[in-house]
């Protein structure tokens, strides 16, 4: 997480971070906004590794409804097609595979400005 900051701070994305700390806090977060009429995040990062729920089972939950107006980023270690295929047929805007190489992690930010830039 804190490297998804610094690449988020380093391309001036600004606004507020919200960290979730496993899968079934994603849902319940999801959850809250559909029934309360809650304002959607702009973006939103999903690791296919969570606890409880894994990243599929929160996509799977919360595209369908309301989400639309939020881009959908998965950000995992895997890199295999299945996982990569799975994400992007339950509504995942983009899928990103997390370099091993600082420099192409921080470059990250820049990807996640410009799919922002381009849902608004």
């Amino acid at each position: 997480m804190l490297l998804i900051r610094e690449a988020l701070d380093l391309h001036q994305v600004s606004g507020e971070v919200v960290v979730l700390s496993d899968g079934e806090k994603a849902i319940a977060f999801f959850d809250d906004l559909n029934q309360q009429g809650g304002e959607y995040p702009d973006l939103v990062i999903v690791d296919l590794s969570l606890p409880k729920r894994s990243g599929l089972e929160v996509l799977q939950h919360i595209r369908p409804g309301s989400v639309r107006k939020s881009a959908i980023v998965v950000l995992s270690s895997s890199g295999t097609p299945r996982d990569k295929f799975e994400s992007e047929r339950l509504g995942a805007d983009m899928y990103i595979q997390k370099p091993s190489r600082l420099d192409e992690f921080l470059d990250i930010g820049a990807v996640l400005k410009a799919l922002i830039g381009r849902r608004k």
